[in-house]
């Protein structure tokens, strides 16, 4: 009964990452597919990866959309910081409010945000890329503030007040002792809001006006006309690159537990 039980755990696991990653292999394996079919395999080719840097459309979507989430990530993820701290040191009343207002964007709708935010934009400012690089900055913060403050809320005040009371100012107390503390909740905060603004897509949609397109909202425009087979290159490249950065990432992590052992 219990190999039965511990068989049945085991197919239970394996359909469930089936049904996870199943997309993904197929998206792989259309990306060396030579035919322009998606249903016919038409060989082994490395066409479309070579096709890649040549076509204008997708690099220019893919450099627009590095640079909206590369600039949005870092400053999602210095105002997330600074807003964990500051919420660290308020009383628990104040703090209790401050954080359900934090939810408030990861539980609203995107169309609301997108839309709410364009109307906004329009109001004060003209849609573009900067107009999109602060939308993405809106509902990344959130993220990075929930994965730094359980760092805080776990360091004791004792090293803190050490190195004030040796001497330190309070900012050198914050990049010798504060920072290196919680530096793996803002980098857990930083992939976080680096992952929500590279595959963003409604409120990006809404906030981006007329000849800006990121990947996703290219992605959308050529589904109308059928996929380019260099997409899913593109896509399997990015994906490659989120797999490696999660094993270094956890790689680290097993490595400092060692250490501490």
């Amino acid at each position: 009964m219990k190999k039965f039980k511990k068989g049945a755990s085991y197919t239970y696991l394996g359909l469930i990452f089936l049904f996870l990653y199943a997309p993904i292999l197929v998206l792989i394996v259309l990306s060396f597919n030579n035919s322009m079919s998606r249903t016919v395999w038409g060989g082994f080719t490395l066409q479309w990866y070579l096709n890649l840097p040549s076509n204008d459309t997708i690099m220019d979507a893919l450099f627009t959309t590095l640079r909206i989430t590369l600039s949005s990530s870092i400053l999602a993820t210095i105002l997330g910081t600074s807003a964990a701290i500051g919420i660290n040191r308020m009383k628990k009343h104040h703090a209790a409010i401050m954080l359900g207002a934090t939810n408030i964007p990861l539980l609203n709708a995107d169309i609301v945000t997108g839309i709410s935010l364009m109307l906004l934009f329009t109001r004060f400012t003209s849609l573009g890329e900067f107009s999109v690089v602060l939308a993405h900055i809106a509902f990344s913060v959130p993220y990075v503030i929930f994965n730094v403050l359980p760092r805080l809320q776990s360091m004791s005040d004792a090293c803190i007040e050490a190195a004030m009371d040796l001497g330190a100012s309070p900012a050198y107390a914050f990049y010798k002792v504060i920072l290196p503390e919680i530096f793996p909740g803002v980098l857990s905060g930083f992939l976080m809001a680096f992952t929500m603004s590279l595959d963003d897509f409604t409120i990006t949609y809404f906030t981006k006006g007329a000849g800006v397109n990121t990947l996703s909202t290219m992605l959308y425009t050529e589904l109308r006309k059928g996929i380019q087979p260099e997409l899913y290159a593109l896509s399997t490249l990015l994906f490659l690159l989120a797999f490696i950065m999660l094993i270094a990432t956890n790689f680290k992590g097993m490595n400092k537990k060692e250490v501490v052992r």
